[in-house]
Formats: structure tokens, C-alpha cells, sequence
């Protein structure tokens, strides 16, 4: 990263009349969170697809509920890092005009005090009811047990997380395709693109009458680097409180 590209970025920024921020993984594993998959694909000896699938949790939910309690369990040791704090910095100073798109499900982007944020793979802090559909906001540090049951109908819940094999949300993906259409500047944080449909908005932005300006920040190149304009290349929490400052 050159301090000719970080004033550049923040020239864009400043100019900008929309701003929509892409966040992935990588934002969250500073804050000391691990990524999703282990480097073996396995986790404790059990593939992902047996505890984040539809079929898995019909399998076997307890054993579902065991990983996501962990998850859970894990979320509760960290908190939100700078990068997280630079991001609601950046959404103080758009105001409505700022949209964050996140793939993670441990919540620190609202801990920090994001406020328009969407959670398109959903929430550790939720839960929904197989039954009756409620969707019930749960304080991370409370102990859900493998078995919880729905406060209402006292069906059986499952986390409120998009699994694989299912579809996005239409209530968080269609104002997540908006922002990325909308915006004049997409910074893309922490993620490697490759997932799908959350990577598709990198060129939905740039792919418009009149594209925007892409700014990449992540520790290496990745997927998205081919529509970047910019790369901001080393740990977002240390990017993006530059990026935010240089802005003033």
C-alpha cells in the first residue's frame, strides 16, 4: 500500500455521493474470530456440510447445535477491532448514504455501533423457529443448550445463519443488490470473493453506466483484485483507520 493509493482512495471517498462496504472473514479473524472452514475442510471430524446444512440439522440437530455453540461461545471472548470502529466512523460521516454488506454472522459490525448493516448469511445472535417461522434476537452470552425450543410455539430452532443449498434472504439481499448498484464507491474488506451470490456485487458495482470506484483491502490479493481500482494490501484494522483519517 503507497500513501499515493490511500490518498487516492480517500479522494474518492470524500467525492462520493453512496457508499457501499463488502466485509468477509478476514475483517472478523483480527478480532480473533476463526475463519469458517479449518484448513482440512473438516470440523472436529465432521464435514461443514453435516452442521450447516438443511439436511445435516435433520440429521443430526444436537450435533448442529454443538458447533454453533461454540461458534457462539467463541464470539463472546472478542470484540470488535479497529477496522470494525473505522467502518462505523466512515458510516457516521454518509450517514444514510452508507451501506455495510457482511457475510459474517458474529455480529461485532453492530457491536461496534454499525448501524445500517445487513447480515446476508445471518446472525449467531438470532434464532428461527422451524415451525412457526419467528426469528428471536438472542443475547450471545446466553447458553442455548442442543435442544432449545421456540418461546412461542415450542418448535424446534435451529440458528438463524443461511446454511448451504439455501437461498439468500430476499429482505437483506435485494437492499444489498441496491446499495451495490447505487453506490459510487465499493470498498471490498476481508473477503476472498469467491463466494457466491455475496461476491456478485463487486461487479454489479463496477458494471453500470457510470462504474464504481472499487477499493480492494485485504491482507493479499484476491478474487476481486482483477476489478479493483485500488488495493490497499495489510490488516484492515489497520487500513481502514488510516483510510478514515486521511478522509479528514
Amino acid at each position: 500500500m503507497t500513501d499515493e493509493d490511500l490518498s487516492r482512495a480517500a479522494d474518492w471517498l470524500r467525492l462520493a455521493d453512496r457508499v457501499c462496504v463488502l466485509t468477509g472473514a478476514g475483517v472478523s479473524a483480527e478480532s480473533g474470530v476463526p475463519t469458517f472452514r479449518a484448513s482440512d475442510g473438516l470440523w472436529e471430524g465432521h464435514r461443514i456440510e453435516d452442521v450447516a446444512s438443511p439436511d445435516g440439522f435433520e440429521r443430526d440437530p444436537k450435533l448442529v447445535w454443538q458447533f454453533y455453540n461454540a461458534r457462539r461461545a467463541t464470539v463472546r471472548t472478542v470484540k470488535p477491532n479497529p477496522g470494525h470502529l473505522a467502518l462505523v466512523a466512515l458510516e457516521q460521516r454518509f450517514g444514510d448514504r452508507f451501506t455495510l454488506v457482511t457475510q459474517n454472522v458474529d455480529g461485532l459490525h453492530r457491536t461496534a455501533g454499525s448501524k445500517n448493516v445487513l447480515e446476508i448469511h445471518g446472525s449467531l445472535h438470532r434464532t428461527r423457529c422451524v415451525g412457526c417461522g419467528r426469528v428471536t434476537d438472542r443475547n450471545i452470552q446466553e447458553d442455548l443448550g442442543d435442544e432449545p425450543a421456540c418461546p412461542k410455539c415450542y418448535g424446534q430452532l435451529r440458528p438463524d445463519i443461511v446454511w448451504f443449498g439455501e437461498p439468500l434472504p430476499e429482505n437483506v439481499w435485494l437492499p444489498s443488490l441496491n446499495a451495490a448498484y447505487g453506490c459510487s464507491v465499493l470498498l471490498v474488506v476481508g473477503t476472498s470473493a469467491v463466494v457466491h451470490p455475496a461476491a456478485s456485487l463487486v461487479p454489479i458495482a463496477k458494471r453500470k453506466s457510470q462504474p464504481a470506484k472499487v477499493i480492494e483491502v485485504n491482507l493479499t490479493q484476491t478474487e476481486a483484485s482483477r476489478m479493483a481500482d485500488i488495493g490497499l494490501y495489510g490488516p484492515s484494522g489497520e487500513v481502514l483507520p488510516k483510510l478514515v483519517e486521511r478522509l479528514n
